[in-house]
């Protein structure tokens, strides 16, 4: 009995030995291909999908009046999303177009008063050539009574009286001329109340534009092709100029970025060929190309940058962004979403 299990144990002896030499084998072999693929590969899971994400932002502040868009819809570029209540803005801008008006009176007025001036100023020229020919002739007939008083041919009253016509006409002659100049200064006052009107009417002018340019901003239209994320507002809500409402994400644009430890870029550079595999769409072979190595670490880049100079040191490995673009990207419009988590793989050799 104890030789036949004994005959048994030889037998079954070189069926364990197989056995284990072809774990052995498989295992020998896993490890080479394990070896192999670290030795000529790089990879990483730190990888997500990234594309533009745009706010819609309102240029100026109101309540809202409709929104066109819902939650993730897709927009185009230009596309009417939401309105804003322009009432208010309305009737200012009607207040403003009034003052607008009554400025170009006051132009009206302006020039009307230099035409006038300028009119008084042709009289008292006329003015002063005749004082000066009352005062030529007073003067000839004062000269003229002197030598007939002398003679005797006059009385004294008469040439009294020729003497006062004289004064007379010489002070009307500097009255004249006065007049004149009065007349001239004002031409230059007219000038600088026209000036001043006009000037006035520019920049009511100008106040014109900036309103309308406002009410046009009550219409908030898509700034790129997109789909929109969740929306925060509802009509009624007032809004403040530069409170995001929402976002839009654009759909044609995808890239990946991928933070490798800084052991693993010794063999980067530009135009290597990058296997993609997302965790969502595991299935989907997407290929891409290194576009950039970022020039500082992910950790330059947060808000508190952590500083090895002070206190006690613990070496930490340092992680560099790399962007990736996307091979035919147009291919897995569909699959692709901002943020979507990816394993990276890159041959080295």
């Amino acid at each position: 009995m104890e030789q036949q299990e004994l005959t048994q144990k030889k037998k079954r002896s070189p069926i364990r030995l197989v056995i284990f030499g072809l774990i052995l084998i498989a295992g020998g072999y896993f490890a080479y291909t394990k070896i192999s693929f670290a030795l000529s590969h790089e990879t990483t899971d730190n990888a997500q999908v990234e594309t533009m994400i745009t706010p819609v932002l309102p240029r100026v502040s109101g309540y809202v009046k409709t929104v066109a868009v819902g939650d993730y819809d897709s927009v185009k570029e230009n596309q009417l999303v939401v309105t804003l209540d322009d009432d208010e803005m309305q009737a200012q801008l009607l207040q403003m177009e009034a003052d607008y008006k009554s400025s170009e009176a006051d132009i009206l007025n302006a020039k009307a008063s230099l035409n006038t001036t300028t009119t008084s100023t042709t009289v008292n020229k006329g003015n002063i050539t005749l004082a000066q020919v009352k005062k030529e002739q007073a003067q000839e007939d004062y000269e003229r009574n002197q030598k007939l008083f002398a003679d005797q041919a006059i009385t004294r009253k008469q040439l009294d009286d020729s003497r006062f016509a004289l004064e007379v006409a010489t002070q009307q002659l500097i009255n004249a001329k006065n007049d004149y100049v009065s007349a001239d200064s004002r031409i230059a006052v007219s000038n600088a109340a026209i000036q001043k009107a006009n000037a006035a009417l520019e920049v009511k002018n100008a106040a014109i534009q900036q309103q309308k340019l406002k009410i046009s901003y009550t219409k908030i239209y898509a700034p790129i092709n997109g789909k929109l994320g969740k929306k925060n507002i509802s009509p009624g809500q007032y809004v403040q100029a530069g409170t995001p409402l929402f976002s839009i994400v654009n759909d044609s644009t995808y890239w990946i970025i991928a933070n490798f430890k800084e052991t693993q870029i010794k063999k980067f550079h530009p135009g290597m060929s990058v296997d993609i595999e997302l965790d969502a769409y595991p299935d989907a072979k997407i290929t891409g190309t290194i576009e950039s190595l970022s020039d500082a670490t992910g950790a330059k880049f947060s808000l508190l940058p952590p500083d090895n100079s002070s206190g006690n040191f613990v070496k930490v490995t340092q992680r560099v962004p790399v962007k990736i673009l996307i091979n035919d990207v147009s291919r897995y419009k569909d699959i692709l979403r901002a943020g979507l988590s990816a394993y990276i793989t890159i041959t080295t050799n």
